[in-house]
């Protein structure tokens, strides 16, 4: 499994990233810093989970996420945030993200939304998507 992290903070990054690789060891990471870097490292890494910060610099990860799901449209999507969920969950969700995980519970609640990604019908295999 490739799992990219898409947050401007390299801090947030290795700490997703910490919380993340116990329960998947086998998963592959790679990171983006920006939007740009996001739609660069989709074509590289071929990710089949895109954890996406709601605040980048550039592009918002509103923004980015409507180009992932143009481009990728069965890519599962996890925005991640401080915002909290009644602010903005329902508004990623509508946007196309797939789950919203609040990083201050994200310790908690990341890997539940992975697995249950995983165990949906919809994980894609992203080499005959794009």
């Amino acid at each position: 499994m490739n799992i990219l992290i898409a947050d401007d903070h390299a801090n947030v990054r290795r700490g997703l990233r910490e919380i993340l690789v116990d329960a998947f060891s086998d998963a592959r990471f790679s990171e983006a810093a920006n939007g740009d870097e996001v739609l660069t490292q989709l074509v590289k890494s071929q990710p089949d989970v895109l954890l996406l910060d709601i605040n980048m610099p550039g592009r918002s990860g509103f923004e980015v996420l409507k180009n992932v799901k143009h481009i990728y449209p069965l890519l599962p999507v996890i925005m991640v945030s401080v915002q909290a969920e009644s602010q903005y969950a329902l508004r990623c969700l509508r946007a196309g993200a797939t789950e919203y995980v609040n990083k201050n519970s994200a310790s908690e609640e990341l890997v539940p939304a992975i697995r249950k990604i995983l165990d949906s019908s919809a994980m894609p295999a992203l080499n005959s998507i794009g």
